[in-house]
């Protein structure tokens, strides 16, 4: 059975205007869970899901209502409390990683990271001590992490006001 916060996310995860639902909620939820896992396009969804036009709609009209990051910050909640920890992170840490990107990416958003010889994008993050994630910021390879560091730290100060120790290696 579903605690009361529980049955609160399902209600708002079916809450639609218009005509009512076509497709199983929880073949939308998997559909959209293998578009993230597998890191593939919603047209390549596999035929046993619902058509990716329905499934991208529904991903759609929940990110517009915030409806992702809430479930993610929700579960990150209840495994810091589960471990003896409290809902908020009080530290983290940050660093960042260049990878490369295909020839089909934009040239305006990537860029040379010098130091790893990598055409590519640069990803900043910052994880709480127990390694769960708490922010991302993506720039272009040629960002300084100093220089990704500031928007970075600015995200987590919005989003985690609890936060008092940030721990960086020396690139920052």
């Amino acid at each position: 059975m579903l605690e009361p916060e529980g049955r609160a996310v399902m209600a708002e995860l079916v809450k639609a205007s218009g005509r009512p639902m076509v497709h199983d909620l929880r073949a939308m939820v998997d559909a959209i869970g293998y578009v993230v896992r597998y890191g593939i396009e919603w047209r390549a969804l596999p035929c046993d899901f619902p058509p990716h036009a329905a499934v991208y709609a529904f991903f759609e009209r929940w990110s517009r209502r915030g409806l992702p990051q809430r479930l993610v910050d929700r579960l990150r909640g209840r495994i810091r409390i589960k471990l003896g920890r409290a809902e908020l992170p009080t530290a983290g840490s940050i660093d960042s990683q260049s990878v490369k990107a295909a020839d089909t990416v934009g040239a305006a958003t990537r860029g040379f990271d010098g130091g790893k010889k990598i055409n590519g994008r640069k990803r900043h993050i910052a994880v709480d001590c127990l390694g769960l994630l708490l922010a991302v910021v993506v720039t272009t390879a040629g960002v300084q992490d100093r220089d990704g560091a500031c928007p970075l730290l600015a995200l987590l100060r919005e989003r985690f006001s609890t936060i008092t120790l940030v721990w960086a290696d020396g690139g920052v």
